[in-house]
């Protein structure tokens, strides 16, 4: 197991997409944009990528932009001499030269001040950065990876986010799965969510019922792997060892997954039969009407993966 399959889980195929097209991205010094909605795992992913590239045994540097001052971003990213302003009572060397030789990773990238983007497209293009308050640039050696939940493209269109370092950074852009669009991945990350951090917390791991697993397949987890790990870790501390039922869920998670109790019982075969052919395809064109056309959502509604839904969608020859 590869560095991307042991922190990401999963075999959806879009998942399987990006990660191919990692491993082959990671064995290069390119610049790469990493997009995807929030708790999708941006950072582990880049951690992978510098796992497989050749500056693994480097420093990998982390930064949340969003999390920079406005008026301390330029110097905590590119350092500052002692003096330059109040308070610099030390040289600060900045993240760009603790990343030397490694990956410095810019996570919402999007938050990042207009004119340290102008710097932060300076050194992609040079390898050169100014400190604040020092008179000669420095240089580092350093391989970009950045990452956001935003649409660059809206950003640069709106005026929030500069062209020229957008189409600098998009060189390699690999857009993260939301979980929504990772169908039974959802119970395979819970499983081993669960045995980790049963391990952690030094419990017994719960166990998850049909009626559990059903819950966790229909709800649209808008907060993405981040969101399961988080319910898994109060599961293992709240029912450790125990067999987890739909009724032990949050209220939220049961409002959003449709718990279905039987729907073989509740459905009334008429006495001239049915064609099931028909059924199945009445039931796929109401199922893509609620949703909008959204297909995961749709497949989550019917009880099957992704994949399957879209092989029934090209069998019946329906157009959506």
């Amino acid at each position: 197991m590869d560095a991307f399959e042991r922190l990401l889980l999963g075999e959806a195929p879009a998942l399987r997409e990006v990660c191919n097209a990692a491993r082959i991205v990671a064995a290069t010094d390119v610049t790469v944009l990493i997009e995807g909605e929030s708790g999708t795992g941006k950072e582990l992913f880049a951690r992978a990528l510098h796992e497989h590239s050749r500056r693994a045994g480097a420093p990998f540097v982390s930064v949340n932009c969003a999390a920079l001052p406005e008026t301390l971003a330029e110097s905590l990213l590119f350092g500052h001499a002692r003096g330059a302003f109040t308070g610099a009572v030390a040289e600060h060397a900045g993240h760009v030269r603790e990343a030397d030789g490694g990956t410095l990773f810019l996570d919402e990238l999007a938050e990042l001040p207009m004119g340290v983007q102008a710097k932060l497209l300076r050194f992609l293009e040079s390898g050169e950065f100014q400190p604040v308050g020092q008179a000669r640039p420095g240089k580092a050696d350093v391989r970009v990876v950045a990452a956001t939940h935003r649409e660059l493209r809206t950003e640069v269109a709106a005026g929030r986010f500069r062209a020229d370092l957008y189409y600098r950074l998009a060189v390699v852009p690999l857009r993260l799965p939301s979980l929504r669009e990772r169908g039974a991945d959802v119970e395979r990350l819970a499983q081993a969510f669960c045995e980790a951090l049963a391990e952690r917390h030094g419990v017994a791991a719960p166990r998850w019922s049909a009626a559990a697993l059903s819950v966790l397949r229909r709800y649209d987890w808008p907060g993405n792997v981040r969101e399961l790990r988080n319910l898994c870790e109060r599961m293992v501390i709240l029912c450790p060892g125990r067999t987890l039922g739909a009724e032990n869920l949050p209220a939220e998670l049961l409002a959003g997954g449709g718990v279905i109790e039987d729907t073989a019982a509740a459905f009334a075969l008429p006495a001239s039969g049915v064609r099931l052919d028909d059924l199945e395809q009445g039931l796929i064109r109401q199922a893509l009407e609620r949703t909008q056309g959204n297909r995961s959502r749709a497949a989550r509604l019917l009880g099957i993966t992704r994949d399957t839904l879209l092989y029934r969608l090209k069998k019946f020859a329906i157009d959506a």
